[in-house]
């Protein structure tokens, strides 16, 4: 039952990342992004660079835990899980800290929660 769960958060983080993908690359200057971010048009398509390669990390990062769920926890899918989990809880948490404090909660709040799962799991 725990381990079902640790894998339904884990894909819940990598489609939450696979949506900031969407949001800061493709969507970042429209009216859907600039409301997401509270952006003004002028400083969305000032920013439009920097959020793409954002989106492009946050992109990486669904790609990982998307790998991890694909391996066999056997192998190695329960370290790849465990490894970028912690760098979304990481990146969460520095976003909180000098971006804005939601972030503690659209981020690392949910990597927090398939972390301690995950980690709960028997492997």
């Amino acid at each position: 039952m725990i381990t079902t769960l640790a894998r339904v958060f884990v894909g819940l983080v990598a489609a939450l990342h696979l949506y900031f993908l969407v949001l800061e690359m493709f969507l970042w200057t429209k009216p859907a992004g600039r409301r997401a971010f509270g952006l003004s048009r002028e400083l969305a398509e000032a920013t439009k660079g920097l959020a793409a390669n954002q989106g492009l990390y946050n992109g990486f990062l669904a790609a990982g835990l998307i790998w991890g769920l694909a391996l066999s926890p056997a192998s190695f899918g329960v370290s790849v899980q465990i490894f970028f989990l912690a760098c979304v809880l990481v990146a969460g948490l520095f976003g909180a800290a000098t971006a804005s404090r939601k972030i503690l909660f659209v981020q690392a709040l949910p990597a927090l929660v398939a972390l301690a799962l995950v980690l709960a799991s028997p492997h």
